[in-house]
């Protein structure tokens, strides 16, 4: 398992000299292999080991048990902990994913990379779970390598692999009783699916893994030929049909529309072949495209999210993007963010009217802005702009408002991510 690891991080270059690596431990057999497999190669790359579990408080005294389990495992061979908790409560779309977002906002939160312990196994109950919902070449990819700051060295280790190692290093670790039920899709795809697949063939798994991060280069491949800006429909009419899709998938994220599903490709494609020159189709958020002859372009800004309040440290989405909120360690403006000093609460809300910001170029109002900078009509309310209780801090994506610049600590660093698709 160990020489596995190895190769795929090299392979895949998921850790670099000096980083600052921090394993996500659950207290479950995969994750705990994941640990000990980092501890074992720290020194070899060599990085900074860490570790974090977060406590769903889902399973009573069970969930209590697996954090001193991992407090325990943790300081047995001294590795940094970082422990975090919450009452999580189903949402739209339900217990599961709740609990997902809750343990992934807590990780996001710490700094460097996350590396979680996905195992072949997983990677392929995701690609039966993509087939049986209905997916294309993108859920094919399964999980990915790499996804912004999370890195999943597992991805080719069998769970079968995962037992063989715990058991040569003497390694013990934590049921989770939720594990049993087949209350969730994915429990019956691992208990009754798996088998008679393994039956016929004992490396599924790694096969069906192996396949889709062959597919996901597919994807990228052909992502890449359909470029970032969406040709005139006479093009588009022209293109090979793969091309012409993921073309216009590409234009309606950038119209604001989150997860273009087949229906919407079809309605967009519907624009595309009209005989209409001037067809127009409505999409989630208030949003309408619409041909102007040979293009295709958003024709209305729609409401934009709600403003949603931020806390420090805290998570919180916007659009599409993902916000963090920091203690300051420096007065250092970050990359995709900004070091202020807020008074009172701060907001994340959109665009309004008489809004301005002062950047290196002066002072601009954001309607000018985002005009300038070519941000399509139905983006731009999407775009998160923080305020607290005496103006605007800083704009997503654009930078920090030079007059709120943060001068001396304490400060908060406020970073802005944006979601992939595959997060969701």
């Amino acid at each position: 398992m160990l020489n596995k690891i190895t190769d795929f991080i090299r392979r895949e270059g998921l850790i670099q000299p000096g980083d600052r690596v921090i394993c996500a431990v659950s207290g479950g057999a995969d994750s705990v292999a994941l640990l000990f497999g980092l501890y074992l190669l720290k020194d070899k790359f060599p990085f900074q080991l860490e570790a974090a579990h977060f406590n769903h408080n889902l399973r009573g005294a069970e969930s209590q048990r697996d954090a001193a389990f991992v407090q325990d495992l943790c300081a047995r061979y001294d590795i940094p902990l970082h422990l975090g908790s919450g009452l999580v409560q189903p949402g739209k779309k339900g217990l599961e994913a709740a609990a997902r977002e809750a343990r992934y906002g807590f990780l996001r939160s710490l700094p460097g990379k996350i590396a979680t312990a996905h195992t072949a196994d997983d990677n392929a109950e995701t690609l039966l779970l993509h087939l049986i919902r209905g997916t294309g070449l993108r859920g094919l990819g399964g999980i990915a390598p790499i996804s912004g700051r999370i890195i999943r060295p597992m991805l080719t280790v069998t769970r079968q692999e995962v037992e063989a190692f715990l058991q040569e290093w003497c390694l013990t670790c934590v049921q989770d009783s939720s594990n049993d039920t087949d209350a969730f899709l994915r429990n019956r795809i691992r208990h009754h699916v798996m088998p008679l697949l393994t039956v016929e063939n004992p490396r599924f798994s790694e096969n069906l893994s192996a396949m889709a991060m062959r597919l996901r280069l597919d994807e990228e491949y052909l992502s890449s030929q359909a470029g970032q800006v969406l040709p005139p429909v006479s093009r588009l009419r022209a293109m090979e049909p793969a091309l012409r899709s993921r073309a216009l998938e590409s234009f309606l994220k950038q119209c604001g529309v989150r997860e273009p599903e087949q229906t919407h490709l079809a309605a967009a494609e519907a624009l595309v072949f009209s005989s209409k020159p001037s067809a127009r189709a409505s999409f989630p958020g208030g949003i309408t495209i619409a041909r102007s002859y040979d293009r295709l372009e958003a024709l209305q800004e729609g409401n934009g999210p709600e403003s949603v309040i931020l806390s420090c440290p805290g998570e919180g989405e916007f659009g599409r993007f993902r916000v963090t909120c920091t203690p300051a360690v420096s007065l250092q403006q970050p990359q995709k963010g900004f070091t202020v000093c807020p008074v009172g609460q701060i907001r994340l809300r959109s665009r309004q009217p008489g809004d301005e910001i002062r950047l290196s170029g002066g002072t601009k109002s954001l309607k000018k802005l985002f005009i300038d900078r070519k941000i399509p009509a139905a983006q731009r309310q999407g775009i998160p702009v923080a305020c607290d209780e005496t103006g605007i801090l800083g704009v997503g994506g654009f930078g920090v408002n030079l007059d709120r610049a943060a001068q001396q600590l304490p400060a908060v660093t406020i970073c802005f991510e944006e979601i992939l698709l595959e997060e969701r």
